[in-house]
This record gives C-alpha cells, structure tokens and sequence, in this order.
C-alpha cells in the first residue's frame, strides 16, 4: 500500500507563541527524525504542509511576512515530495493536497508534526473520512498544555493520551514510531 508522510505545521511559529516550552521539542524531534530518515530511506514520500493565518504582518508568527513560517529549527532536512500551506485545521481543506495525493496513488497517511490535538487530529479524522487509511503517530506530533475555562491545566500527556484514544480504531490505527516504520516495511497491496 502506497504510505506518504505528512508532516503538518513543524515549523518555527511555535517558538513564538506564549505557550511554547522549549523542554518538550528534543523528544518530538528525535521521533520526528526518525521518522523522516526511514522514510526517505525507503523512497517513501514526504509533504510538508505549513500553517498560514490571520493578519498577514510581520508580527504575526503566522504571517509568511514574519519570516517563522519555515521548518522549525532542529528539523532534519529532507526535499518534500510536495508543499502546501494551509489555513485551517485540516491539511486537506483547501490546499489541493487531496488531490496530489489521489494522483500519486496514496492510499495510507502517515500523520505527524504540531499540534497533536488540532491540526494533526483533524487532518486524520479528515483523511479517513475521505478514504484514506491513516497511520496516527503519536509520537511523533507534539502539544502543549492547555488551559481550561476553569484554570485548571489539562498536561499535554493527557491531550495525547486522549486524542490517541478517540483515533484508535475510528480513524486512524495509532502508532509508535517503531511500528510505524515496520509498517513503511509491509508489503505492497
């Protein structure tokens, strides 16, 4: 079965936002890269899909004028196979991406990158929907914590934990980084 990676919105925007936190990048990274080095060793296609929204300024980490909207620092460097920028949740909505992929003949996603329960989570939900298999790699997407009306701080272990949970077996087969590349290793449908 024809797999390409997506790697959806890793990129340094998020160095800027009050919420980052420095200490939760080097094991994100050490997945992710390890996800990029076994599928380019295996020919496996790789699409980089970037987040740009709201006010196109300088000021805005999200802005293609803030200069942030590349790939995020410490990223291995790989040539996609295609680039889209986006502008909502979903990699799918609006970007042409559906239709790249339909053309090269992918029938499984590989799903990773920044913000696990956002736009990695929706683009999923998305892609199953639409027909795709998907791979969810957990480990390789990362969030933050996140605050709740009451003030209470629901821990990013908890949002992946939860977002693993609503994805196994409803839109996505969740998987470890290991998994993942053995699956990249499965025979061809």
């Amino acid at each position: 079965m024809k797999t390409c990676l997506i790697l959806i919105d890793a990129q340094d925007s998020f160095r800027h936002r009050p919420f980052f936190d420095p200490a939760t990048l080097a094991p994100w990274l050490a997945a992710q890269n390890a996800l990029i080095a076994a599928c380019q060793q295996r020919g496996v296609p790789i699409v980089r899909v970037l987040h740009v929204a709201g006010p196109q300024t300088a000021e805005n980490p999200f802005a293609l004028a803030s200069g942030h909207v590349r790939p995020i620092e410490g990223l291995a460097e790989f040539t996609p196979a295609a680039s889209f920028h986006k502008s909502r949740h979903s990699a799918l909505v609006g970007t042409g991406l559906d239709v790249w992929l339909t053309q090269q003949g992918v029938a499984r996603l590989l799903v990773s990158g920044i913000r696990t329960e956002q736009c990695c989570e929706t683009t999923a939900r998305h892609a199953s929907d639409l027909g795709w298999a998907v791979d969810f790699c957990a480990d390789a997407t990362l969030t933050w914590d996140m605050r709740n009306a009451d003030g209470s701080v629901l821990a990013a272990a908890d949002i992946r934990t939860r977002t693993a949970t609503v994805l196994q077996d409803r839109f996505a087969q969740v998987v470890g980084v290991d998994e993942a590349i053995t699956r990249l290793e499965a025979p061809a449908c």
